[in-house]
């Protein structure tokens, strides 16, 4: 074993390596949370200093990450956190978690992995180890990190040592966290792989090494893309079901009761998250820069694309089965997060929904606990909005309600009151009245809906 690996090996199995961890969002903090409780002297780095502020004066902002625990460590000593990326030169690990977002074009936007790698370069040292967590395609590890940081002439492997492992956290998830997530970790060599399982070992409950950090970077976007591409199978049967008037919801509840071969997943507005909607379009301009068309994939992209449009044909259909145009109506979005009991808006369905449905002429509005406020940059045409809570809302206050967050502090039976008609994406109403449309399912005939107004 080289003397370098050596020496960060029993750096790191006697608690006295020092971590850093660069992107301090949903994946960096809680990740430095449990290199801090491992007993590991802890620096997050980011350039927002609002989230520097906040672990400095021990508080949390991200909903998986108790205050109680970051204001602990923070006492211990055991957590710090910077703006100044000069640190990095007295670590002797660090993990990039910075975003791997899209651009416009559904291209990958590699521009944080590259302005962070760029900074950790300039001061890279012997014996330091660095690891990708972002999500992004397989060969980001070897062909984009790689060179920047061997340009000053330390080579990977010998001198310092590299590795890929993705981040697989699940925001608002109770049961799963970082702690006991399984880590798959792929290094570019040998000793580069047994030092990030070490150091994860300390940490995490399990780790899964793989052969390269290609294997691990596509393990991620199998993940991903194979709920995507369920996900567009259900929608795609929603629409159908809507077609042949029968309730989707009751027929996938009837398939899971099958023991084997089945799994089930439920038709929405739309994909959303930090993952999902994103991680199918890094695996499919991949195939396409090798060549390889990937149609199974692009095609449940176009049907989860396309569902906030089918969305607002419902909102529009319910607000006719009261006589009631979509110009001009008053339309609320309950819960604009992108999953339930989060205050995630990341490429959150209910961003398309708002600019679809003001471009239509709409009057909007939003609930959503979660969310207090809502800035108008972050849906198209958008303008500043706040959270109504609908618990103080009259009867009638609204045309139209559509659930698209099913968040567990709705009082749905409130909900209904404060609005004509309802539209129910994710299947939150557990006894829907007769003003409620919801996805995939019989819709209410013009009677029954003029007749819950009356």
């Amino acid at each position: 074993m080289p003397s370098h690996a050596a020496r960060l090996l029993e750096l790191i199995r006697s608690r006295r390596a020092r971590p850093g961890i660069v992107g301090l969002g949903y994946v960096g903090l809680p990740l430095a949370v449990e290199f801090a409780r491992a007993g590991y002297t802890t620096t997050g780095i980011d350039l927002d200093a609002a989230k520097i502020k906040a672990i400095s004066e021990g508080r949390s902002y991200i909903d998986d990450v108790p205050a109680s625990d970051v204001a602990a460590l923070r006492a211990q000593g055991t957590l710090t956190a910077t703006t100044n990326f000069d640190v990095v030169r007295e670590l002797d690990t660090v993990n990039i978690c910075v975003p791997t977002p899209l651009r416009k074009t559904k291209d990958p936007d590699l521009s944080f992995i590259v302005g962070a790698t760029e900074a950790i370069a300039e001061r890279l040292r012997p014996g330091m180890l660095v690891i990708l967590e972002s999500t992004t395609y397989p060969g980001t590890t070897d062909e984009l990190v790689l060179p920047i940081l061997e340009r000053r002439g330390l080579r990977a492997g010998k001198d310092f040592f590299l590795a890929f492992s993705p981040e697989r956290v699940d925001p608002g998830n109770r049961t799963f966290n970082t702690r006991n997530i399984p880590k798959v970790v792929g290094g570019l060599t040998q000793n580069c792989t047994m030092l990030a399982q070490a150091l994860y070992e300390a940490a995490t409950a399990s780790v899964v090494p793989v052969s390269s950090p290609r294997v691990a970077e596509m393990v991620k976007l199998l993940e991903n893309t194979f709920r995507a591409v369920n996900i567009g199978m259900v929608n795609e049967l929603a629409l159908m079901c809507d077609r042949l008037g029968v309730d989707v919801w009751e027929v996938i509840d009837a398939a899971a009761t099958k023991p084997f071969g089945f799994m089930p997943f439920y038709p929405g507005p739309g994909l959303g998250g930090h993952c999902i909607p994103v991680d199918p379009f890094y695996l499919s301009w991949k195939a396409r820069e090798s060549g390889f068309e990937a149609r199974f994939i692009e095609l449940a992209g176009a049907v989860n694309s396309a569902m906030p449009h089918y969305v607002v044909s419902l909102i529009a259909d319910a607000l006719n089965s009261v006589r009631l145009p979509l110009n001009g109506s008053r339309v609320l979005v309950a819960g604009v997060s992108y999953k339930r009991d989060v205050d995630d808006i990341r490429e959150s369905p209910a961003m398309d929904l708002l600019g679809l449905l003001r471009a239509r002429g709409a009057e909007v509005a939003y609930s959503d606990p979660h969310v207090p406020t809502l800035s108008g940059r972050h849906w198209q045409d958008g303008i500043d909005l706040e959270h109504v809570d609908l618990n103080d809302a009259l009867p009638g206050t609204y045309d139209c309600i559509v659930i698209v967050t099913d968040h567990s502090r709705f009082d749905y039976d409130r909900l209904q009151l404060a609005a004509k008609v309802v539209v129910d994406t994710r299947n939150a109403i557990s006894a829907p009245g007769p003003n409620v449309t919801r996805i995939g399912s019989p819709r209410p005939t013009p009677a029954e809906a003029a007749l819950s107004v009356a």
